[in-house]
């Protein structure tokens, strides 16, 4: 059995578990094998997170879920550009090689009650800010 998941327009619309039989000769669509063990263009051991010995296993960037995005150009799944109730965050970019975006800068180091969210409109009027301490 293996992870697969339906592409409608590029986007992860349903992931199922099937055989490639069944995926052959009953599902109608679009259907791309996944991999449970692959993240950020890693291949894990199963139920670890223990990298493999063997990185030809890593399947597609990441294992697929619903309203991720299929890159079929690059053959890969990946997460939509994030976002808040403001839009989406123009500044982060897609890195090609972990398949995940990366803000433009990094985290914060942080204390344990500390808690940060990114602020597109602050990185955009000074681009040397935009992480915000949420903390009360």
């Amino acid at each position: 059995m293996a992870h697969f998941a339906k592409v409608e327009d590029g986007i992860v619309t349903q992931v199922i578990v099937a055989d490639q039989d069944f995926i052959d000769n009953h599902c109608t669509g679009t259907w791309i094998q996944t991999s449970y063990n692959t993240r950020f263009g890693v291949h894990y051991q199963p139920n670890s997170n223990t990298p493999s010995e063997d990185q030809s296993l890593a399947l597609r960037g990441n294992f697929a879920g619903e309203g991720y995005i299929y890159d079929a150009s690059n053959d890969v799944f990946y997460l939509p550009r994030p976002s808040d109730e403001n839009g989406e965050f123009a500044s982060w970019t897609l890195n090609t090689k972990t398949w995940d975006w990366e803000p433009p800068i990094p985290f914060p180091e942080y204390e344990e009650d500390q808690n940060f969210r990114w602020s597109e409109s602050l990185y955009q009027s000074d681009n040397t800010k935009g992480w915000v301490d949420i903390t009360e």
